[in-house]
This record gives C-alpha cells, sequence and structure tokens, in this order.
C-alpha cells in the first residue's frame, strides 16, 4: 500500500496532470461503471466511484453527479453504439472524450469494470488518451443518411446478383450479351419472358422490345434467351427480387433527397468539393458527411 503511494506520487512528479478532476467512464449494453479522479497540487489522488443504468433518468443522474462534483471532462470507450445515448445526455456541459478501446486496453489480470472505469480515468487525468474526431451534432445525423443510403445501395447489389442467378438457372444469358443486363432493353425482354414460356415465344415480339442501342445485338440476344426455362420457383423469386428492387430505388432517392436537403447550409463546400475531377454533387455531400467542413 505504502509501495503504490510512493509510485503514484513519483508518477504524478515526473507527469503533468491534464485534468484535476476527470472522469473515467466503463460503458456497457446495461450499465455505466464511472470514476471521478480528483489530483491535488501535490498529485495526490481521490477516487469517487459511482454505478448507473443506462435508463435514460440514470443516465441524466449520471450527468447531474458529475456536475455536483465540478467534473467537466469524461472519457470513455467508443463501445458499439451503446456510448451515444451518454455522449446526448452529456455533450452540453461537458467536454467528452471518446477513444477507441486498444487505447485504454487495461493490464492482463483481474480485470473488473471498476477496475477499468478507474484504470481510463487514471489514463485521462495525464491526457494519454487519444481522442477520437466527433463531428458536431448536425454532420453525425447527416452521416448518418449517408451510411444508411450506403447500405441500401449494397442491398440493391445482393438483389441484382440474386436476379442475375435466377437467369443463369433459366438457361437465360443476356448478361452475357448486354453490358447492362437491367437496363431497359433487358428488363423488357425479362417481363415478357416471364409471362410467356419457351414454346409460345413470339421472336418478332422480342425484337420489338430490343432498344435503338442494343439493335446490333439483336440476333445474339435471341439467341442467349432460345430455349429458356423459367420455373415457377425462380418466376417467384424474380417477381420478388424485382419488386424488392423497385422499392430500394425509391428508398435510396428519398436518402438522396435528405442528403440534399440538410447539405445545404454548407453547400458552398459541395461546389467547391464538386469542382474536383470525377467528383458529382452527391458524391461530395458524402464525402462531407464523414469529414465534416473546416468553420474556420
Amino acid at each position: 500500500m505504502l509501495l503504490s503511494f510512493f509510485i503514484e506520487r513519483v508518477v504524478a512528479l515526473m507527469m503533468k496532470i491534464a485534468y484535476p478532476i476527470c472522469c473515467g467512464a466503463d460503458i456497457h449494453k446495461n450499465s455505466i461503471v464511472a470514476t471521478i479522479v480528483t489530483t491535488d497540487s501535490c498529485g495526490i489522488s481521490q477516487y469517487q466511484q459511482k454505478t448507473f443504468s443506462t435508463i435514460n433518468s440514470d443516465i441524466l443522474r449520471f450527468h447531474d453527479w458529475l456536475i455536483e462534483h465540478h467534473c467537466y471532462h469524461v472519457c470513455m470507450e467508443s463501445t458499439g453504439k451503446y456510448w451515444i445515448p451518454i455522449f446526448n445526455y452529456l455533450e452540453h456541459d461537458i467536454h467528452v472524450c471518446l477513444t477507441h478501446p486498444k487505447y485504454v486496453k487495461a493490464i492482463k489480470g483481474k480485470k473488473t469494470d471498476r477496475k477499468d472505469s478507474k484504470w481510463i480515468a487514471d489514463l485521462f487525468k495525464f491526457d494519454l488518451v487519444r481522442s477520437s474526431f466527433i463531428p458536431p451534432k448536425d454532420f453525425r445525423q447527416l452521416r448518418e443518411i449517408a451510411r444508411y443510403r450506403f447500405k441500401l445501395v449494397c442491398m440493391k447489389t445482393s438483389e441484382k446478383n440474386r436476379i442475375q442467378n435466377c437467369m443463369t438457372v433459366s438457361n437465360i444469358g443476356i448478361a452475357n450479351v448486354l453490358s447492362d443486363p437491367f437496363g431497359r432493353t433487358a428488363t423488357e425482354i425479362m417481363a415478357y419472358l416471364l409471362a410467356h414460356t419457351s414454346d409460345s415465344m413470339d421472336e418478332k415480339a422480342v425484337r420489338k422490345l430490343i432498344k435503338k442501342g442494343a439493335k446490333a445485338k439483336s440476333d445474339e440476344i435471341i439467341e442467349a434467351i432460345k430455349g429458356y426455362n423459367i420455373g415457377t420457383d425462380q418466376a417467384k423469386k424474380l417477381e420478388l427480387a424485382r419488386g424488392h428492387l423497385d422499392y430500394l430505388d425509391v428508398m435510396i432517392t428519398q436518402t438522396e433527397v435528405e442528403l440534399y436537403v440538410r447539405i445545404k447550409p454548407y453547400y458552398a463546400f459541395v461546389e467547391y468539393v464538386s469542382t474536383l475531377p470525377g467528383m458529382t454533387e452527391l458524391s461530395s455531400t458524402i464525402i462531407l458527411a464523414e469529414t465534416g467542413v473546416d468553420r474556420c
């Protein structure tokens, strides 16, 4: 005990205390284990620990507990999404240092939530923790919309892959002939094939569906679909996948409209980034959603 006190005094004298009063918080799904460390001018630290639940009323109690002890600096790990509700309550009154868990990883051994919380506080009081970038609230919201759009685009790609698999299984080789198997020509031909069997297919009717840009490949297209066989299972998959694809297009459009509405106050930055080669207003908006802007 005396040795640990002596070591603490030596470390405190050798290293500058950045935050005389600060808090380390170990965040979990259902609990917050918080440690407030108060260090005097002689380098002696005193600790106060408390555990809170993650329901809103208790997060508010955590906020009030910090203010009551004049603690305006908090460090916590970026564990999943669990830190966000706590951050929402603290950001207006308290400086929050959000850090990656690898920067506050405790020494292996008998780890507990209380020890982890104290360890985070001890590192933070010396300013030894690397803080993650947290953009302002409006850009955090913009980022959420941009990332949701990306998820929808990925879902759309998955559905396109399913449709192409159905076409392959059904002996339809349009994807081998047309550069875009989801263009107007391919879409109308697939709709026709779903409504007819291979025996009742009218070659002339199919040729009429081929658009101007693909006319030169008319014979290849006909050869690619001759002898096709769409089973009832594949037909149902194609119907559902096509419907989902159309629905995803509508949702993606809605997210893009929302992005443009939210980026409007920073449209000058969008225009500036859009001047770069290969950049569109949409791609510029998505990049700014991730990076934020320099308001200086």
